[in-house]
């Protein structure tokens, strides 16, 4: 006798055919998985490391809008020194042409040099293409030099017209000792960083050298600054036949110049802090850390 054989349950091609649900339960745990994975990564950011970046960033920028703020206060100060009480501008090789002189020199010696100085350390631009910071750094450097070189020009004309001698003091030869290295860092940061023949080894030679010199040259220029507002106002504030008082009388004009030497001080403390602050470094400079992901930062495309 044959066995009777009762209706055959249909064949499974697939898995999926036996077990309908499995593709289903196999999305879910992806994306159960994938939502873990945000959590974890939103939890990253409270966790005291992230913490400690955010706080990081706010502190930088606190001191990069203070800094803003004292650079803008230095500027109006010399712009109302010279033009309310040293009646303005002219280039005529007159006094009013000497007036030129401290305002190109503290926008462009110390300001525009300062804010040029801290372009790197700016966190947005962290996750971008260094290139156009070199080019922005390297086009305010060669402003502030030009301003400054005008300067020069400015206060030499004047003393050739008067007749009075040039580079005697103390104050002029901090002066052009800061310009003249101010050129010469322009030029071998030009040729080291931004001509595309100069070769890797020579940039990480130069590099070390052009962060000391460029700090070196903000203490110089602040110097030279501080000796020269001091040095003018023992020239004009005599209390003689001019009918100024003397500047043991610390007349109006002696404060707003003294307030100008406290913020130029100021501003140059703040740059310092900014350059010297290892934390505020682009991530690029720093090879022991270039897996660090700067906060506030938005993805390449």
């Amino acid at each position: 006798m044959q066995p009777v054989i009762g209706p055959s349950s249909p064949s499974c091609s697939s898995t999926s055919d036996c077990f309908p649900l499995g593709h289903l339960n196999t999305a879910e745990c992806g994306s159960e998985i994938q939502a873990e994975q945000k959590k974890d990564e939103v939890r990253a950011n409270d966790t005291p490391a992230g913490l400690s970046k955010m706080r990081s960033v706010v502190s930088f920028y606190l001191c990069y809008l203070l800094c803003l703020g004292l650079g803008l206060a230095c500027v109006v100060c010399v712009c109302l020194w010279n033009v309310h009480w040293r009646k303005g501008f002219a280039w005529d090789g007159s006094g009013l042409q000497f007036n030129w002189h401290p305002v190109l020199m503290v926008t462009g010696l110390v300001v525009l040099y300062g804010m040029g100085a801290v372009v790197y350390r700016i966190p947005l631009t962290w996750g971008h293409n260094k290139l156009p910071w070199k080019l922005l750094h390297a086009a305010l450097m060669l402003l502030s030099l030009i301003l400054s070189v005008v300067g020069l020009c400015a206060v030499f004309d004047f003393h050739n017209a008067t007749g009075t001698p040039n580079l005697y003091s103390l104050h002029s030869w901090i002066g052009i000792a800061a310009v003249a290295l101010f050129a010469m860092q322009w030029a071998v940061g030009m040729a080291g960083f931004l001509l595309p023949c100069s070769p890797i080894s020579l940039r990480k030679l130069l590099k070390p050298i052009h962060v000391w010199m460029g700090g070196s040259i903000l203490w110089l220029s602040i110097a030279a600054c501080i000796s020269g507002i001091n040095e003018k106002l023992f020239f004009v504030l005599k209390g003689d036949t001019t009918g100024t008082q003397p500047y043991s009388k610390l007349p109006p004009e002696a404060v707003l110049a003294n307030t100008l030497g406290v913020l130029i001080v100021a501003f140059g403390l703040i740059v310092l802090k900014i350059l010297s602050n290892s934390k505020w470094q682009r991530p690029d400079s720093r090879p022991e850390d270039i897996s660090y992901s700067p906060l506030l930062q938005e993805e390449n495309e």
